[in-house]
C-alpha cells in the first residue's frame, strides 16, 4: 500500500470513528505484541520467545496442548504460570487507551471481541460484562476431571525456575481436590469448560440486538492464520450502517467498501486518533 493511500485510509478512519454512534472493537494476538508479549507465529517466534524448548524441538502446538496438563503438568504449568505471572504485570500500551477514549464518547456503547487471553481490555478499565474472550482467560482455572469448577486465579502464585518447570504445589480444585488449569480453549482440547465463554457470547449477541446506530467495527492485530477474529468482523458488515476499520500489518485487506490499514495496532490507533485530535 502506498503512503498515499494509507494515508486516505486513515482520513476515512478517522471520519468513521468521529461519527460513529457505538464502536465493536475486535482484536487478535497483534494487539498484544506491542505490550511487549511474545509473538508465537512460527516455531521460530515461539523458540525466540522460549529458547529453553528449542532444544528439545518443542513447539508451541505441542507446549499448548490440553494433553500436556495429563501427561506433564509440572511442565505445562511451566509454561502457563511463566505466561500468568507475565500477563499480571504487563502495562497495556496506549493503542488501549484511545480506544477507551473512543469507547467512552461511543453514545451508544462499545463492546470488546477477542481472542487474546492476556486480560489487557479489562485492565484497561473495559467493563467486565462488555468482552467476550472467545479463547477464554489466562486469569480463570477450571478442573482437569472436569466437575465444573470455573473461578479466578487470583489466588494462586506459580513459581517456574529456570528450565521453565513448576515448583511447589500446583493448583488444585477446592471441590473434587483435582489440578487446575487455565481456563483456555488449548490445542486438541477436548476438555475446555466453556461456560464463562458462553455467558460472555450471551452478553454479546444481546448488546449487538440492541439499536447501535452507526456502528464502528475496529480491529486489531487480527491475522488470517486463526480467523475467528476476523470473521466476527466481518459478520457485523451485513448490517448496512456498520462499517469495519481493520489495522494489520501484514494481513490488511479487507471485504469491498473496508477500510484496510497496513500498519501495527498501536501506530494504526495512534495515526487516527492523531486526527481526531488535530
Amino acid at each position: 500500500m502506498s503512503n498515499e493511500n494509507m494515508s486516505n485510509e486513515i482520513v476515512r478512519a478517522a471520519e468513521i470513528i468521529s461519527e460513529a454512534d457505538s464502536i465493536f472493537i475486535t482484536a487478535g494476538a497483534g494487539m498484544g505484541v506491542d505490550s511487549g508479549l511474545p509473538d508465537f507465529r512460527g516455531d521460530d517466534g515461539f523458540w525466540n520467545a522460549y529458547p529453553v524448548f528449542k532444544s528439545s524441538k518443542q513447539s508451541f502446538r505441542d507446549i499448548a496442548s490440553a494433553n500436556s496438563f495429563f501427561a506433564d503438568p509440572v511442565g505445562a504449568w511451566g509454561f502457563y504460570g511463566h505466561r500468568l505471572n507475565l500477563y499480571r504485570k504487563v502495562i497495556p500500551h496506549d493503542g488501549f487507551r484511545i480506544l477507551k477514549e473512543w469507547a467512552n464518547r461511543a453514545r451508544a456503547g462499545s463492546f470488546v471481541f477477542t481472542s487474546n487471553v492476556d486480560g489487557q481490555f479489562q485492565k484497561m478499565g473495559f467493563a467486565s460484562s462488555l468482552i467476550e474472550e472467545c479463547h477464554g482467560s489466562i486469569h480463570y482455572l477450571q478442573c482437569t476431571r472436569g466437575c465444573g469448577q470455573v473461578g479466578s486465579a487470583n489466588a494462586y502464585s506459580i513459581v517456574v525456575n529456570a528450565e521453565l518447570r513448576a515448583e511447589g504445589m500446583l493448583p488444585r480444585c477446592r471441590g473434587c481436590g483435582g489440578f487446575l488449569r487455565p481456563n483456555i480453549l488449548m490445542f486438541d482440547d477436548w476438555w475446555w469448560d466453556d461456560m464463562r465463554q458462553a455467558e460472555q457470547r450471551e452478553a454479546r449477541l444481546d448488546w449487538l440486538s440492541g439499536d447501535r446506530g452507526k456502528l464502528a467495527i475496529v480491529e486489531c492485530g487480527a491475522g488470517c492464520s486463526i480467523p475467528t477474529v476476523r470473521r466476527t468482523s466481518e459478520s457485523l458488515l451485513k448490517n448496512d450502517k456498520a462499517q469495519l476499520i481493520r489495522i494489520n500489518p501484514n494481513d490488511y485487506s479487507v471485504p469491498e467498501g473496508a477500510i484496510g490499514i497496513n500498519m501495527g495496532a498501536l501506530d494504526g490507533l495512534k495515526a487516527i486518533d492523531a486526527l481526531l485530535k488535530g
